[in-house]
């Protein structure tokens, strides 16, 4: 009698296994399709993604008469690096003035975005709402619209062009962004820690510096790739506050590249495009888990 009711149970575990949810024998085979369709899907638009990282590499090793529209899918007949050696020649001092424009412009804009998200969150004032509005307002004037009003106040004020111009531009329309990513995150911050700060004495400043401050580091990160990004990438500001390509950052100095002869220099200009893009993909790769965990640490309120 157990026997029996030992073989019987078994066969019903077995059985169990090989229906799927609807009570239908085959679901495993259903659910290996289904995923095998998903891994196509994701291969597809995988690789719709990566062909023109895929150009951008053999084009660079390509030479002269190699790199040719026609042979544009085409592996190089013969691999050269002297495309490589003409970029880094071209762009390196390019690639320390942009180093010397993201880090303060970052840094310093993430410092008065904090602050900034700070008070507008949790020591709060008349009109604080009003304030947030206007400065959020900044994130939707494009530059094209500014840039007119920009250039005769950089005339005027007699500041000249260059990096530190650069430098003020990219802190300026930086704070919009800022302030809103980390006065949302402040939002989540509880309110019993400020209470508490208070209860013992802490003021405005004490409180943001000893309490909230320390506890920033994921909205930090989420802010300065945000920014490093941002003004590593920028062109439209470099071209009409840097200076030249001589005098501005790295985005210059590669149109410069690009256009600097009678023929398109195809395979240097690939060359300079994956050299000018290693430092934001450094800071993605070193970065980018902390990125998305800060994003959605202030997302609940806010």
């Amino acid at each position: 009698m157990s026997s029996t009711t030992a073989i019987d149970e078994r066969s019903a575990a077995i059985t169990a296994k090989k229906t799927d949810a609807n009570g239908t024998v085959g679901g495993k085979g259903k659910g290996t399709l289904s995923k095998a369709i998903r891994y196509v899907i994701l291969i597809f638009f995988m690789a719709v993604v990566l062909m023109p990282v895929y150009v951008l590499i053999i084009t660079s090793f390509k030479g002269a008469g190699d790199a040719d529209p026609s042979r544009t899918w085409f592996l190089p007949t013969e691999w050269d690096t002297a495309n490589w050696v003409r970029a880094w020649d071209a762009l390196k001092d390019g690639l320390v003035r942009s180093l010397m424009l993201v880090i303060p412009s970052s840094i310093i804009s993430a410092m008065l975005g904090s602050a900034n998200g700070f008070v507008l969150s949790r020591w709060r004032f008349p009109g604080a709402n009003i304030v947030f509005t206007l400065i959020l307002f900044g994130m939707f004037i494009p530059y094209q619209a500014v840039m007119i009003p920009m250039m005769r106040i950089v005339v005027n004020s007699q500041i000249g062009f260059g990096i530190h111009t650069l430098i003020l531009m990219h802190i300026i329309y930086g704070i919009p962004i800022t302030t809103l990513i980390f006065r949302n995150y402040y939002e989540s911050v509880p309110k019993d820690l400020i209470e508490a700060a208070r209860i013992d004495g802490a003021g405005m400043l004490r409180t943001y510096f000893s309490v909230v401050l320390p506890i920033s580091i994921p909205s930090f990160v989420v802010v300065l790739i945000w920014q490093f990004t941002s003004a590593w990438n920028d062109f439209l500001f470099a071209l009409f506050f840097g200076g030249g390509a001589q005098h501005g950052p790295v985005t210059l100095a590669l149109n410069e590249l690009a256009h600097g002869s009678i023929m398109a220099d195809y395979g240097g200009s690939m060359a300079g495009a994956l050299i000018a893009s290693v430092p934001t993909l450094i800071v993605y790769i070193a970065l980018g888990k902390y990125f998305v965990g800060g994003m959605m640490a202030g997302s609940v309120k806010g």
